[in-house]
């Protein structure tokens, strides 16, 4: 299969370079790691452990703190330096909260006693005043050695990690850069311990996220100046380095937009552009319209449902706290239900530290007063019907004329403020020099004048489209399945014009109302003939929807008593869904109730600790409660990513109906989006609420109608199954496991005969299982699982046995699992050597059986894919001891494989080349016995012996003892800390060196010859130190031997048995003597030690070199022992 050769000139150092330019032109010092490395002129760093650059955060706590003792400035330092945890979030948050919040060191005072002093690490104030710094290519040393390829530098700290990609390279795409800042995280922790954004990029996309950010939340920038869009034809990466890192953005990202969220795990959270542009606008027409001439509206924010209008709302809250004009200000947040109140006061809770101070839930008239009376400060949450006077016509009274209290709204639309009157008059009859903003995830009517009398025009709108575009949210399908409760006419409800909706609360209270049009229509919709129709339909559907991909399910109920007779319903159907726990159970009612209500409603019923109980059950992904039954409750304010499918069997509309839908709009994982099953009617409705979001200037589709998923799904499954035109697969549909497996290969060929045809095929089977889960059960996608199952099963063999180098697909569509698992699971799980006739090899062999099996394989070029891939992962292997043997090897083999990407030889040629490369792998390892030398040993023989004359003139005799004692020297020098000590390894090349020179080698004074031998030393160094670094072993026990005694009647030397040595027996085996000397006595060893002539066993006495074998532990030598 021939690779993709990337454009001439064009690499990932290209890109490297002009990310650096950027930070320049930006004001940023850049310096490649290599001249700050230590050891070097430059140097910054003492080891490559070290990630903070010591003196230029000494110099800065000095520069910013002037007036702050000497003893508390380098008390700041050290806890700065200070790891307080072994966890990396632990660690991580500890810092950002130091860094923001700048810690209190203890201090004597002049006049006696103790006091706290402030230390700043950074001036967010005037970004001039801090040192910036961008270095590439920064080596960092701990579990192992990586160097990332930007990291940025804020006063010494590393705050910023960007990884890039070759953008002229189709296989190492922005995902490959995600996936190595993964393996960052765990071998350079200590890096991200400081970390406040990561970038990945190929050099033409960009996406910014989180220390735990999982991939779905890495998000693109698209403002440079905080304000505009960028046009689409700008290249991503440098719209986000300049918009990003542009120091006073930068340090208003960090100190405003990041929150860390316990939740289920602790997630840490970086602001998206809309969000960071919206905080910034909303404080900024906050300040004009609560100065001295301002008209008190701050503005209308509208962000579209699920794009994190909660948390855009704190940000903006914690930067007016800052607001040095608003002098503390007290901020009043309001929404409409109590409910909602306790979402939106979960998110404001989780962001403390952020808001420098913990938000307050009022919960009557007299405690919203007694909050109001405070001087200053606070972030006080309430609801809109509190600011209502108790009896009607009165007027409500004055809480405060403080100028610096700013209203934040959640909601704020007419259905808000209309329906309530006079509300508008109340709130400024209590408030009367409050500035008020207000925040919308559904436009606000362009006749809807209270909205924009109490809070003014539009200052920031974040729409459908841009979410989508943006993967801030996923797009919502619509499906109407009236069709399938097939009832007579005179029993389907009509949704009157006029219908007046009663809300939960008011059913609850109000019984005058159910004589209303709303009591007509619920009895009609819950007749039990139609829920049990119903509930039959919907419970088929979802299971079928599971299939596709795993999720969970919201049904919307039109009342309390339809939400219990459906649930009935649903688990007569399935009795194992039901669970009297709260605990268990895979189906749940969500309601408010009262002890009057019916006793069969009772067990539905629950306290507030029991709904958040469950809540966090139904939010967890991993938990089986599958499905919800709700009447109002979750409809608005409530996110649960993995929620992708919502029946709606309710009069719903306009605003209500918007928040509702938008429940299954949120980003999880490989989602394709959002379903809404409707069994009313309501797509009048949704066509209305359009119309609105249209008129306001809103683009995107509320909404896309499922039949549009079919069509994609259709038009894809013919790309796919046109691929596979003259191709005979009947046999995978009828046939056994056996036969269904053997027919993967010959599939997979046929794939890789054509032009482009993996990289067409693996891109057109994902578009069609992504459309095929927003199509089921519909009977188009029905009809074809059988065939994208297929397919599936072949993109399946083709990614394992992709070459390592290639990304790993993780994330297979839930759709791929789901189909792939059903076809082929339960009667054979599919591998790459089974499916292709072969037995699993033993890489470290490669025995002629296997290789003569792979050069008889049918399919031609899955041989080809089979053995790259084998010796790919050899020669990987091999790299870490053998320098010379791995270069060799891996130049073989890009050699016979760029001979068969341009056609120069055929398949069959380019496998007998790999066949042979795979042979002299094996007599490589066999060259070592031969020489009589160790795999260290060996591998400085090959170095030594890549030099000509150095054979010629030294001889194998001298090259072999060379070997022998550069092995030594290295072994007993790689200590622990070598690995990040730069002196310790110059020390070990001076060794080297001397060696060397003893010997006479190089006779012919090559230098290139000597490097390769000091690279060698280095790569064993680094295998060395990390032996040395783990822990020494223990005294061994004197009453375990590893071994046991044989009578002298019954030892029949190195056939049962060898000897057992004493310690000066074994100093003669170990030294000079030409055969052993006589054996104390005969034992055989236990384990997987078969005796044979040369063994013998001797008591290590003392510390071994290697630290894993304890003092006076019985060890296994073969003599001749050299060391």
């Amino acid at each position: 299969m021939s690779e993709p050769t990337p454009l001439p000139g064009i690499d990932e150092s290209v890109a490297e370079e002009a990310l650096m330019g950027w930070l320049a032109e930006l004001g940023y010092e850049t310096r490649h790691g290599g001249d700050i490395a230590p050891g070097t002129p430059g140097a910054e760093r003492s080891d490559y452990r070290e990630v903070v650059l010591v003196e230029r955060l000494r110099e800065a706590i000095d520069r910013l703190n002037p007036d702050v003792p000497a003893v508390a400035r380098e008390e700041a330092l050290r806890q700065a330096l200070r790891a307080e945890s072994p966890a990396l979030l632990v660690n991580n948050r500890s810092f950002h909260r130091m860094l923001i919040d700048p810690p209190e060191i203890e201090v004597a005072r002049a006049e006696g006693g103790i006091q706290g002093v402030p230390v700043r690490l950074i001036d967010f104030e005037h970004p001039e005043n801090n040192d910036w710094l961008a270095v590439n290519q920064f080596t960092v040393h701990e579990h192992s050695h990586r160097r990332p390829d930007v990291v940025i530098f804020v006063n010494g700290l590393p705050l910023g990690v960007v990884e890039l990609k070759n953008p002229a390279d189709e296989d190492a795409d922005i995902w490959s850069a995600y996936t190595q800042i993964q393996t960052y995280k765990q071998e350079i922790p200590s890096l991200f311990g400081y970390n406040e954004v990561v970038v990945v990029s190929d050099g033409v996309d960009a996406r910014i996220g989180s220390l735990t950010a999982p991939r779905e939340w890495f998000l693109p920038w698209r403002t440079i100046d905080g304000e505009e869009l960028a046009p689409d034809s700008e290249n991503r990466l440098e719209v986000l380095a300049k918009g990003v890192f542009e120091k006073s953005r930068f340090l208003d990202l960090i100190r405003h937009f990041v929150v860390f969220q316990d939740e289920a795990e602790t997630r840490k959270v970086i602001g998206a552009y809309h969000q960071f542009r919206a905080a910034r606008r909303a404080l900024a027409t906050s300040l004009v319209a609560s100065g001295p001439n301002g008209d008190r509206r701050g503005g209308v924010v509208w962000h579209t449902q699920g794009s994190g209008k909660s948390l855009t709302m704190a940000f903006f809250a914690g930067k007016l706290v800052l607001a040095p004009v608003l002098e503390n200000p007290t901020i009043v947040v309001i929404t409409d239900r109590n409910d909602l109140d306790d979402q939106l006061f979960g998110v404001f809770a989780s962001c403390e530290e952020l808001l420098r101070q913990s938000p307050v839930q009022v919960g009557d008239r007299a405690e919203l007063r007694q909050e109001l009376t405070r001087a200053s400060g606070g972030v006080i949450f309430t609801t809109m019907q509190k600011f209502l006077p108790e009896e009607k016509g009165d007027t409500f009274p004055q809480l405060s004329d403080r100028s610096n209290i700013i209203v934040i709204a959640d909601e704020a639309h007419r259905s808000q403020y209309g329906f309530i009157k006079g509300l508008a008059k109340h709130l400024r009859d209590a408030l009367p020099d409050a500035t008020f903003v207000g925040f919308t995830g559904t436009p606000v009517e362009l006749e809807d004048r209270d909205t924009r009398a109490v809070f003014g025009d539009y200052i920031d709108v974040y729409d459908i489209r841009r979410a989508i575009d943006d993967g801030a949210t996923v797009p919502i399908y619509y499906e109407s399945r009236l069709a399938k409760v097939d009832l007579d006419e005179v029993e389907r409800p009509k949704i009157d014009e006029e219908f007046d909706e009663v809300t939960e609360g008011e059913e609850a209270t109000r019984k005058e109302r159910l004589k209303s049009k709303w009591a007509q229509l619920e009895a009609v919709v819950g007749t039990e003939k139609r829920l049990a129709m119903i509930a039959q339909d919907l419970v088929e559907h979802f299971e079928a929807r599971l299939e596709a991909m795993e999720g969970k399910a919201m049904i919307v109920c039109m009342s309390r008593r339809i939400c219990v007779d459906l649930y009935n319903q649903i688990v007569k159907l399935r009795p194992q869904w039901h669970s009297n726990s709260d605990e268990a159970g895979e189906i749940k009612v969500v309601m408010t109730g009262s002890a009057s209500d019916p006793p069969e409603w009772q067990s539905h019923i629950r306290t507030k600790g029991g709904r958040e109980a469950i809540a966090r059950r139904f939010k967890d992904p991993r938990d089986p409660f599958k499905v919800v039954i709700v009447r109002d409750m979750w409809l608005t304010g409530f996110d649960v990513p993995s929620l992708h499918t919502m029946y709606l069997d309710k009069p719903i509309r306009g605003h209500t109906l918007m928040q509702a839908i938008a429940r299954v709009n949120r980003v999880f994982k490989d989602k394709p989006g959002g379903l809404v099953v409707d069994y009313l009617g309501i797509a009048d409705d949704l066509r209305k609420a359009l119309a609105t979001y249209t008129e306001s200037g809103g683009q995107g589709d509320v909404a896309l109608n499922q039949d549009e998923a079919v069509a994609v799904m259709l038009e894809r499954y013919e790309v796919c199954r046109d691929m596979f035109h003259g191709f005979d697969n009947s046999a995978y549909f009828t046939g056994t496991p056996d036969e269904k497996l053997k027919m993967l290969a010959p599939a997979r060929d046929h794939i890789l005969a054509q032009a482009d045809g993996l990289e067409r095929f693996t891109r057109s089977v994902a578009e069609l299982s992504k459309a095929f889960a927003l199509s089921v059960p519909r009977p188009e996608a029905l009809e074809i699982r059988d065939e994208i199952a297929f397919f599936q099963a072949v993109k399946a063999v083709a990614i394992k046995t992709e070459r390592s180098k290639h990304r790993p697909e993780e994330d297979l569509d839930h759709a791929i699992k789901q189909i792939v698992s059903e076809a082929i699971a339960p009667e054979g799980v599919i591998d790459v050597f089974e499916a292709a006739g072969l037995s699993k090899p033993d890489i470290s062999i490669l025995s002629d059986e296997f290789l003569a099996e792979v050069r008889e394989m049918p399919h031609r070029n899955l041989a080809v894919e089979l053995l790259q891939k084998l010796l790919n992962d050899e020669i990987k292997t091999r790299g870490r001891r053998n320098v010379v043997q791995s270069r060799a090897f891996s130049e073989m083999l890009e050699a016979a494989l760029k001979k068969y990407q341009a056609r120069a030889i055929t398949t069959a040629q380019v496998i007998e080349e790999l066949i042979e490369i795979a042979k002299q792998m094996r007599e490589a390892q066999q060259r070592g016995e031969d020489l009589g030398l160790t795999d260290e040993e060996l591998a400085f023989y090959d170095a030594l012996e890549t030099n000509d004359s150095a054979v010629a003139v030294l001889g194998d005799e001298t090259l072999r003892l060379i070997a022998r004692e550069l092995t030594d020297t290295v072994r007993r020098n790689a200590t622990i800390d070598w690995a990040v000590k730069e002196t310790a390894r110059a020390n070990l090349r001076r060794m080297v060196r001397r060696i060397l020179r003893q010997h006479g080698y190089p006779p012919d004074k090559s230098e290139k010859a000597t490097q390769t031998v000091l690279k060698q030393a280095e790569q064993l160094g680094f295998e060395f130190s990390e032996e040395a670094a783990e822990p020494p072993a223990t005294e061994a026990p004197p009453d375990t031997l590893p071994f046991e005694v044989v009578p002298e009647t019954e030892a029949r030397p190195y056939e049962n048995c060898i000897p057992l040595l004493t310690l000066k027996a074994a100093a003669g085996a170990l030294g000079d003597a030409e055969e052993l000397v006589e054996a104390a006595e005969w034992v055989r060893p236990l384990g997987r030690v078969q005796p044979d002539s040369g063994l013998f066993v001797a008591q290590v006495v003392g510390e071994s070199m290697n630290r894993r074998i304890p003092n006076g532990a019985h060890c296994v030598f073969r003599y001749p022992v050299e060391g």
